[in-house]
Order: C-alpha cells, then sequence, then structure tokens
C-alpha cells in the first residue's frame, strides 16, 4: 500500500505485509507507546481489523492479533487500559471515512486467523532494567537478576539472597499490572518449588511493584521480552555463575546481621546464610 495515516499519539505506515507503527513522543502520550517507539506488525499476525466510534468525536481503527503472536500483549493478559492498546489508532470523526477504506485495504491482505505457535512481533531488546518495590531486576537477554532493596524486601527474600534465573529455567512470567492492586512481576520456574510462597512478597522469584515503582511501561516490556526469551531458548543452556562484588558481599552479611540481631534471623538461618555468601567469593 505504501500509505501512511496519522492519528492521535501514533502514526500507521502501510506496507504490503505489515504496519509499521511510529509513537508519537509527548507529555499526553502514553509512557507506554514512547517506550515501544516504533513497532513493525506483520500482517501474518493479524487477525482482523476493526473501526467502532470512539470518545468525543473520534473513531477507532485497531488491529486485531493473533493469540500467540505477540508477546506483549500475551504478557499483559488483558490488563492494559484502553488508551494504552498499541494497536488503537485513534483519528478525528471526519476521517472516518479514510479509516474505513484502510480497513477494507488491510482486510483483504490478511493472511491467517487462530493461534499461532511462535511469536511474530517484535520486543525491546535486552539490556532491560526496572525498578519494584522491593528490589531492582534486571534482564541481560539469557538471565534475570533480582537485588533485594534494603528496606523494601521481606525478611523471607533477604534469607533467600539475591536471586539469578537463566531463561532455560523458566517456564513463563506471570505480570500483574502496577495499576491494579498487588501488581507484581513472578518467574515461573520449569520445575515448580515444593512449597511455593502464595504471596509475591514472600516469593523470592516475584518482585512487587508499588506507587511509582515497576511502572506498565518498564515492567511489561521487560516482561514480555523474559516471556519471548523462555520460549525461544533451549531448555539445555547451562547458565555460569557470576562472581560477586566483595563491597557487596559485606554489605549483605552486614544486613543480614541486622535481621539477626532483630530477631528476624534465627543463628542458624544467619550462619548459613553467611557462609553461603561468602562462598560467592
Amino acid at each position: 500500500m505504501g500509505d501512511v495515516l496519522a492519528g492521535f499519539h501514533a502514526v500507521w505506515e502501510f506496507e504490503s505485509d505489515s504496519v509499521l507503527i511510529h509513537y508519537e513522543r509527548g507529555i499526553r502520550t502514553p509512557r507506554l507507546f514512547q517506550a515501544l517507539g516504533e513497532r513493525r506488525i506483520p500482517l501474518s499476525a493479524v487477525e482482523d481489523v476493526t473501526l467502532t466510534p470512539g470518545r468525543r468525536g473520534t473513531v477507532v481503527l485497531r488491529l486485531v492479533p493473533r493469540a500467540g503472536a505477540d508477546p506483549l500483549m500475551e504478557a499483559a493478559a488483558g490488563q492494559l487500559k484502553e488508551g494504552s492498546d498499541p494497536y488503537r489508532l485513534v483519528l478525528s470523526a471526519d476521517r472516518e471515512t479514510l479509516a474505513e477504506y484502510y480497513a477494507d485495504e488491510l482486510k483483504g491482505l490478511l493472511t491467517g486467523s487462530g493461534p499461532v505457535d511462535r511469536y511474530l512481533v517484535a520486543v525491546p531488546e535486552a539490556p532491560l532494567h526496572f525498578k519494584a518495590a522491593d528490589a531492582k531486576a534486571s534482564f541481560d537477554g539469557t538471565s534475570v537478576q533480582f537485588r533485594w532493596s534494603w528496606t523494601g524486601a521481606s525478611s523471607a527474600k533477604w534469607k533467600a539472597g539475591d536471586q539469578s534465573f537463566p531463561v532455560a529455567g523458566l517456564s513463563g512470567v506471570e505480570w500483574r499490572s502496577p495499576e491494579l492492586f498487588e501488581g507484581h512481576l513472578r518467574l515461573l520456574p520449569r520445575e515448580a518449588a515444593a512449597e511455593r510462597p502464595a504471596q509475591p512478597d514472600q516469593d523470592p522469584a516475584s518482585v512487587v511493584f508499588g506507587l511509582g515503582y515497576g511502572p506498565v511501561h518498564e515492567s511489561l516490556p521487560f516482561a514480555a521480552a523474559v516471556l519471548a526469551a523462555v520460549r525461544t531458548r533451549p531448555s539445555s543452556a547451562v547458565p555460569v555463575p557470576a562472581r560477586r562484588d566483595p563491597a557487596d558481599i559485606a554489605e549483605r552479611i552486614r544486613h543480614l546481621g541486622e535481621l539477626h540481631q532483630a530477631g528476624l534471623v534465627t543463628d542458624e538461618e544467619f550462619s548459613s546464610k553467611k557462609a553461603e555468601l561468602l562462598a560467592e567469593l
């Protein structure tokens, strides 16, 4: 097609086999759009194209992604607010006829329907990171790291120590929006622990969100990138343990001692965890 259609917060560039979406930057543009920057949506990843009335004299042109085609939408699991849906293009109502034309043209180019068995839409590339309420989370493309916060992490997480999860050992990711109650990011191991804590604030495989911590535009692309890596990497990869900074080890032993003095860690737990930390030097 080779045409361009500009709406509120985004511009769609139509190509023969895809739609290239350029998200605008600006104070009124959803921060998720700004974080995404640009996305190419192959038409093979699209189930349908809809045109519906919008709010305040607008119409909405929307691509309906096929199930399993986009890790971002799979991680979101229907939790995104309408205004943050990256597949919507909002136009003024006086452009409805033009929108109908593009909707019909796109429908004529669609090549498939139903779920797909592999991701067709790319996600942001690693490294990625964000700050949760109880940890700093980072992802380098091969493993996820949780480094617990001094003040936000529960004693259960401090006892477990900082965590590293190779994607080869994960089966999936559970993302609960920070805009909802008890938002969190939970990693799902291939081999589930026998007694895994039900609450994310007690689970070393989870980080919890809070006001200003783990915002959608940071934590959702992070979750999607991890999910895509989990689904595309072989499970036979062997993780290589990283060496720890001695100063960091010393600081964590100091904090562990504070927990011990406060009665939150037993003598046995203190000795065992201290030995583990020293072994990482």
